[in-house]
């Protein structure tokens, strides 16, 4: 594994050199190269692979008071199914009584299955600037990648499945905060930008599939690997809006409303971002 990791580093450092000795030039605009810094990575090198693989062995893994494993876990395709669950999620679970997404459900099976302790799962699932990706994430990496090429299929048949839909619709165009912002302010328009960042409209199936099915993903930039908990806590900050709370209510069906539209679309993740 260490030797796997120092030439995962090492690519990530070269791709990093040749993007930054790349000359400046008109006909070249930043959002080109960081396309061709994606391309680089991705050709065979998408650091995400590693945490995917630390995933799996966590996955298989005796670990917490119970002495367990998470190869029981149903993620909805049945207890210890991991292939295409990703894509069919977040959903209903009869066991919790709830609709639950995939951190949600992880959170659920390491509680249940292995006898952790929920304030310390949730105390810090998410890595910190210049940290490895946690354990949390690695989990969400290795169940997430055993969706690629599978299409998305969010269930809605159960009507708690319906009311977090129809909730998470308020949520995206629900506006607040200081600057009377919403999350459609940012993706509820055709063709916007902020800075030279693209903003698809979610809103809309075939921007919220080509969005979607590539999260979540490693972001160079912060060298870790960020789910999809992370990327709508992280838009609630940049809308100036109140800390959305891991695995709220309020984030699963804001999850469930970009997942049912994004239905059709093929799973690509874990992808990778600036």
């Amino acid at each position: 594994m260490k030797s796997k990791l120092s030439s995962a580093a090492a690519l990530v450092l070269a791709a990093g050199a040749v993007l930054a000795v790349q000359p400046a030039s008109a006909q070249d605009s930043t959002s080109e190269g960081i396309e061709q810094y994606r391309e680089m990575l991705s050709d065979g090198g998408n650091p995400a692979e590693l945490v995917e693989m630390m995933g799996e062995e966590l996955w298989a893994e005796k670990r917490g008071p119970k002495n367990v494993s998470l190869e029981q876990c149903d993620l909805g395709q049945g207890p210890g199914v991991v292939k295409d669950a990703y894509a069919h999620l977040p959903r209903y679970f009869e066991d919790a009584g709830q609709v639950m997404d995939l951190e949600t459900r992880l959170v659920y099976c390491l509680v249940n299955l292995q006898g952790m302790d929920r304030k310390e799962i949730t105390k810090k699932p998410f890595a910190g600037g210049g940290e490895y990706s946690t354990d949390f994430e690695s989990l969400v990496a290795y169940v997430v990648g055993q969706s690629r090429g599978t299409i998305i299929d969010v269930p809605q048949s159960h009507p708690q499945e319906k009311a977090a839909y129809e909730r998470g619709k308020q949520i995206f165009f629900f506006r607040g905060g200081p600057y009377d912002f919403s999350c459609a302010s940012c993706h509820g328009v055709d063709n916007q930008r902020i800075r030279l960042q693209e903003l698809p409209k979610l809103s809309d199936p075939g921007p919220a599939q080509a969005t979607y099915t590539v999260w979540p993903a490693y972001r160079v930039s912060q060298g870790a690997l960020r789910t999809m908990q992370w990327r709508i806590r992280d838009c609630f900050r940049q809308q100036r809006m109140p800390s959305l709370k891991f695995t709220s209510q309020a984030s699963v069906d804001l999850l469930t409303y970009l997942a049912v539209t994004a239905d059709g679309g093929k799973m690509d993740a874990p992808g990778i971002k600036r």
